[in-house]
Formats: C-alpha cells, structure tokens, sequence
C-alpha cells in the first residue's frame, strides 16, 4: 500500500509524513510538495518527494502513480488559480492516477456553517462526493498555534485581548490533528466524516489556562472587532491580515466553532495533551 500526502512542506504537512512514515514505513510514503528541493530539506531524511504543484493536473497525475490513498491538505486561497480548482484538479488527478481513497482536511461542519471561511470546503467536499472515489473529510477545528500571538503576549503580563466574546473554540495542538489525519489515512476502516477538535473553550476560559501555566493571573480583555484589528495592526499585522484574523473572531462569536466531539481522541487513542501542557510546549 502506497500513501501520499500534499502540500508536505506546509506546518501540517510535515508532521503529518513524520507521524505517516512511523505508522507505515518510509518506502511507502510519498511526499507531495511545490518545491521538491524544499522538501527534500525539511522533511525526514531519505523520505520520497515528488512535484506537488496544485496548479498542474499533468504534474499531479505523474506524481500520483503508485499511490493508493492520498492525504489531500487543503491548499492556501488567493492563488492564480482557484482553491476550488486546485484541489478539482488533485482530484482528477488520483483518478486518472489510479488513487482509491482520498482524506481531505476540511472545515468545522463545512456542509451545515454560513461561513464564508467554509465555501471552498464544501464545495470541495461536494467534488469528492461526485468523484467516486472513496473519502474521508477531515474537519479540522482550531490549531493552538493559531492562537500563539495572543497567547504569548499574554505570557510576557500583557492582556489575552480578543472580540470572539463568549464564543467557543476547540483549540488543540497541530501536531495531534497531524497525527490524527495520518491515523485516518493509515486505517483500514475510515469514516466519511471526522469532527477533529479539543474540548471547546472561550478565550476568558484560555486566560485562566494560560495564567496556570505561567503562575500570574492573566486578565481577560474582551474588545470591539476595530479595536481588536488596531491592536493586531500594532502588532505588526498589515490591514489584509489583520481583517482576517478579525473575520475568524466574528466566526467564533456566531459559534461556529463550538464543537463536541470526541473524533481526535478516539483517532488516536488517547486523550489529548491538557491545554497547559500544550501551552508550556509552545512558550518553549
């Protein structure tokens, strides 16, 4: 059985081959990136990297042959070529390749949310289900380190300053939604659909934590959204950049975020690292 995984030299990609070559042995993973030389730079020593450029049909499809299932990471908006298009042409691709089996990282309840954060994913979640291929969608909810601005402002005595109100978030570490989405690869039974998330929280809720794991009391600043866009903007953050992490705010605010389920745990195995835990990690 041959394996594959997209954009590998991204964050979640190259956990995902560590955790992919552990589970079912280096020669049967195949490393999927847009600059092969890259790739062959940061991810493991002796892994197999192919060209991986989500713009090119005939690339992918040379690159997929051998291949059986594909972990397919959803690719970055704002290219020359549409992310509806780009992942529409990795699919046609592990069909005229011969791919049986395609788990696709997807958004928090991409088929039901109203956000415009979730388009893309549906759409491409409709594609997949149009493909005849098989599937999984692997919907990813918050990575801590999305949060890790905030949170290490917080640490150095600063307020933990946010406009999600009491809006939840499951946030867990990237590295357990990589190891989870190479488990769903690996498994001989995957379902259609995974909820992955840690338990939801409110960034009031993230204060607390991140006051335990720093011994100080960490003050809980709740802010308009253009107050939280001047405060990112001081950061550092161009207006763009700035606007989006705002629009992510206002998502969590609607609680779109909120999530329940126990998918990432019964994935791996095991219950996830404590948020202190994963905080600790991270301020090091």
């Amino acid at each position: 059985m041959k394996y594959a995984i997209s954009a590998a030299t991204g964050h979640l990609g190259r956990l995902a081959v560590q955790d992919l070559e552990k589970l079912v042995g280096k020669d049967n993973v195949v490393a999927l990136a847009r600059n092969v030389e890259k790739g062959k730079k940061v991810l493991p020593a002796g892994t197999t990297v192919r060209p991986g450029d989500y713009d090119d049909k005939a690339q992918l499809t040379k690159s997929l042959q051998s291949v059986d299932k594909l972990l397919m990471i959803s690719s970055m908006p704002g290219g020359k070529v549409s992310r509806v298009q780009q992942h529409q042409n990795m699919i046609d691709a592990a069909k005229a390749a011969g791919v049986k089996y395609i788990a696709y990282t997807s958004f928090p309840h991409a088929d039901q949310t109203k956000s415009a954060f979730a388009a893309d994913h549906r759409q491409t979640e409709k594609n997949l289900k149009n493909s005849g291929l098989k599937y999984s969608f692997i919907r990813d909810n918050w990575y801590l380190r999305d949060d890790a601005m905030l949170i290490k402002a917080a640490a150095q005595g600063q307020p933990l300053m946010y406009s999600a109100g009491d809006g939840k978030v499951g946030w867990a570490p990237e590295f357990e939604y990589a190891m989870g989405a190479a488990k769903v690869l690996a498994s001989d039974n995957p379902k259609p659909v995974y909820e992955f998330a840690g338990k939801s929280r409110s960034y009031a809720d993230l204060a607390k934590v991140v006051a335990k794991v720093i011994g100080k009391p960490v003050k809980a600043m709740p802010v308009s959204d253009d107050q939280f866009k001047q405060v990112l903007k001081k950061a550092g953050m161009n207006d763009m950049i700035a606007g989006f992490v705002v629009s992510t705010q206002q998502l969590i605010r609607a609680g779109e975020l909120t999530e329940n389920s126990d998918d990432l745990e019964k994935v791996l195995g095991h219950p996830l690292m404590p948020l202190t835990e994963a905080i600790k990690k991270m301020l090091k």
